[in-house]
């Protein structure tokens, strides 16, 4: 490892060590704000004051592909794009750019981006925990200016297409002994007693349930060791944990806190129930 490497110390980072490592040449900071009901507002928000050096990925242009009917409100961003989209932020497979992503809503937007660098194979890649409120707090600076790379990175895909699985293979292994399939989705959603997005309430039948903001705490910063093993102590251990959300963003909160806890990373329904309830009349 030459001097200017930079390798991440785990899946989350924390405000002081980003802080520390702020101007270092092989960091690169993704500012992930996103509103579901607003598209533009984390643009916006962006433009109006952001981390030093941060760039700016969008849910719906950059880590997503064109919606269709079936395949849920948020499917995969084709691969060459995204990679041409990483690497022109500089982002490289050799050496493995340290990469931060970072939101303001409690990792759900950031984690998309920690899990879409992963499953192309790029390890070094953690979410600011806390993101940008705990940066506010800690009264670190923001900027408003646009960075400009001044260089690309050779972004070489390694896909870990295991990792994702589809409705069919939902259907016919849901059920499964070691199979665990799991609901990211607030309890009210997943007991169909409101739907606030999808056109029909509800839930896959057999699923159990863990929110993704249940592993955070009320600063929103991810729990301590004790209390998010507490939190997933209801959740029996199986050899094949599938989550999902409603569109495969929230689920990778919680893919993010099964790597915290140390678990091997699960599999992810991306459609979820946006892709489910599509197919129902």
């Amino acid at each position: 490892m030459t001097q200017l490497d930079l390798t991440l110390p785990t899946p989350l980072v924390d405000i002081d060590w980003v802080q520390a490592h702020l101007h270092h040449p092989e960091m690169v900071l993704v500012d992930c704000r996103f509103a579901l009901n607003d598209p533009q507002q984390g643009r916006r928000a962006y433009e109006q004051g952001h981390i030093p050096g941060a760039y700016y990925l969008d849910l719906n242009e950059d880590l997503s592909s064109p919606v269709q009917t079936h395949g849920g409100r948020h499917p995969l961003p084709d691969p060459n794009q995204l990679v041409a989209k990483l690497e022109s932020l500089g982002i490289a497979s050799t050496p493995a750019t340290a990469v931060v992503a970072y939101d303001a809503t409690k990792g759900a937007f950031a984690s998309r981006l920690w899990w879409l660098l992963r499953y192309l194979g790029h390890d070094n890649v953690a979410v600011l925990n806390g993101g940008l409120p705990a940066w506010q707090v800690a009264d670190y600076p923001l900027e408003q200016s646009l960075p400009q790379s001044s260089k690309s990175g050779e972004f070489i895909p390694s896909i870990q297409a295991n990792w994702v699985v589809d409705r069919d293979y939902v259907i016919h292994h849901k059920d499964d002994p070691g199979t665990t399939l799991l609901d990211s989705r607030s309890p009210e959603r997943f007991r169909g007693e409101q739907e606030p997005i999808d056109p029909i309430a509800g839930s896959i039948p057999g699923a159990l349930n863990c929110f993704w903001q249940s592993n955070m705490d009320e600063q929103g910063r991810f729990k301590s060791m004790p209390d998010l093993q507490q939190n997933w102590a209801p959740i029996p251990p199986s050899e094949t944990l599938i989550i999902h959300c409603g569109s495969g963003v929230t689920a990778c909160v919680n893919a993010l806190a099964q790597t915290v806890l140390g678990n091997p990373m699960p599999k992810l329904y991306i459609g979820g129930w946006s892709d489910w309830c599509s197919y129902q009349k």
